[in-house]
């Protein structure tokens, strides 16, 4: 049973009873949810499907496209020799098909462009000799190599330049979405335990798939990441090592951004890292975003270059904060960490993630869902006068006002005390002296269980509850 991706559903479903042969690209981070999409929306039922097999050479990809052929009711009698040939065998066992609409499923596309072997030069030849001049071929092509495919497939200058008629880039699952998941598979937990699972995985399906219902949420986090033979155990190096061919510098890179709050500018990274400033970090920062591992963002007032490059990968931040310094291998490590000043900094900081992951439903829980906005974070810098400032979510709007967001995570209703109250409001005159904003400024408070009414809680004009970031 498929959770949500109704969006996703209906337009690979538009595609199948398009008049024209369609060619789909499925994309996004690995363990989202992409062949499994394809597979559900289509009950398994294809005229060819076929995997590229990771850190395989050419002629084993081949010999392996050779059985997907046959398994499709193809003999080949000879082996193939190369990718064009792969192609043209394709063809004939299209050829031979009755089925209405043929439908070529081929994942994992990034593993069979090795070195040399021509292979995206044969499938541009293959979609534009060959399926543009039927009507009733749709080809999809799928990876968990979001960089590959985007890079060489969506933006290709050659052969399949503004050849692809649909690009669907998978997304992780919402709040909501893993909400409707836990009910599906009776996991009897309310929302604050799904928060924070959703702190600790994010929102990737086959993560969420390895919960059991017989555990607390503790014992599922020891049991995946810090048992000896947790599935989730070394996930770290298999994500990396199976999205980038070459992981060091994204690595590097990743490391430098997980120590890091509020992130790092360009040339912060260059200092952090030791890498050189050429058009290989530039690479490494792309990709890295396509793959949904960092965010580059704006502050407010200040210039493009001056831009942040955040980590908002949950699980990868999760490793970095919990699971690179257990040395000990303690696989009670989580169950024991539970209500601890370790265990409460790092809700703090995985609740401010899983906000910004929401901004939709915080703007609409504000009530101004239809009116255009930008996002920004904004740090005033410490000097002899006061503290330095750092706030990571403000909502400037169209309507000349701008949400002041504070992010608090608090296992209770988050209380307001005088000394707080000052500094609220401190924070308010400093952010408009210092931009010179003329806007009007709301004091916003995100938190899990809403604010304490009292004499110093009316300085907070709006407040959004974990609550509202489960809205659909």
């Amino acid at each position: 049973m498929i959770i949500g991706r109704e969006q996703e559903i209906q337009l690979l479903k538009d595609c199948y009873n398009d008049e024209y042969s369609q060619f789909v690209v499925v994309y996004g981070r690995r363990r989202v949810g992409k062949t499994f999409l394809v597979r559900e929306t289509f009950n398994y039922k294809f005229t060819f499907q076929h995997s590229g097999i990771s850190n395989a050479p050419k002629q084993i990809q081949l010999s392996e496209w050779q059985k997907s052929l046959e398994a499709g009711g193809l003999k080949v009698t000879e082996p193939i020799g190369n990718w064009f040939d792969a192609f043209t065998q394709l063809a004939r066992l299209i050829n031979k098909s009755r089925s209405k609409r043929k439908v070529l499923f081929i994942d994992e596309l990034p593993w069979m462009d090795t070195q040399g072997s021509r292979f995206v030069s044969a499938l541009e030849h293959f979609w534009n000799s060959y399926c543009t001049a039927r009507k009733d071929i749709m080809l999809i092509v799928c990876g968990s190599a979001t960089s590959w495919i985007v890079n060489k497939i969506v933006h290709n200058h050659g052969g399949l330049h503004n050849r692809i008629n649909q690009r669907i880039n998978l997304k992780p699952f919402s709040l909501h979405e893993c909400e409707q998941y836990a009910k599906a598979r009776h996991l009897p937990w309310q929302r604050r335990q799904l928060l924070e699972c959703y702190m600790v995985m994010g929102g990737i399906p086959y993560y969420w798939s390895l919960l059991k219902k017989g555990f607390s949420v503790a014992q599922n986090i020891d049991r995946l990441f810090f048992d000896a033979d947790g599935e989730l155990r070394d996930e770290f190096s298999a994500l990396y090592n199976s999205l980038f061919r070459k992981p060091d510098n994204y690595l590097t890179v990743i490391t430098a951004l997980g120590k890091k709050k509020a992130g790092l500018t360009r040339k912060e990274i260059l200092e952090a890292t030791g890498l050189e400033d050429n058009g290989n970090l530039s690479t490494v920062l792309k990709d890295l975003e396509h793959c949904g591992f960092i965010r580059q963002y704006n502050q407010i007032g200040r210039s493009v270059k001056e831009a942040l490059y955040q980590l908002i990968d949950f699980y990868t931040l999760f490793f970095f904060k919990n699971i690179d310094d257990n040395r000990r291998g303690d696989e009670s490590s989580w169950s024991k960490a539970v209500g601890s000043s370790k265990y409460n900094n790092w809700c703090g900081l995985a609740f401010e993630r899983v906000c910004l992951a929401h901004s939709r439903q915080i703007k609409y829980a504000l009530s101004i869902g239809g009116v255009a906005t930008t996002e920004y974070s904004w740090i005033a810098p410490h000097n002899a006068d006061q503290p330095g400032v750092q706030i990571d979510l403000l909502i400037d709007r169209a309507d000349h006002a701008i949400n002041l967001c504070e992010i608090k995570y608090c296992a209770t209703e988050y209380l307001i005390d005088q000394d707080e109250e000052h500094k609220l409001l401190a924070r308010r005159e400093r952010f408009i002296r210092d931009t010179g904003t003329d806007k009007a400024i709301y004091l916003t408070l995100i938190t899990t269980k809403g604010v304490t009414q009292n004499s110093h809680s009316d300085i907070i004009q709006n407040v959004v509850t974990a609550d509202d970031l489960f809205a659909k």
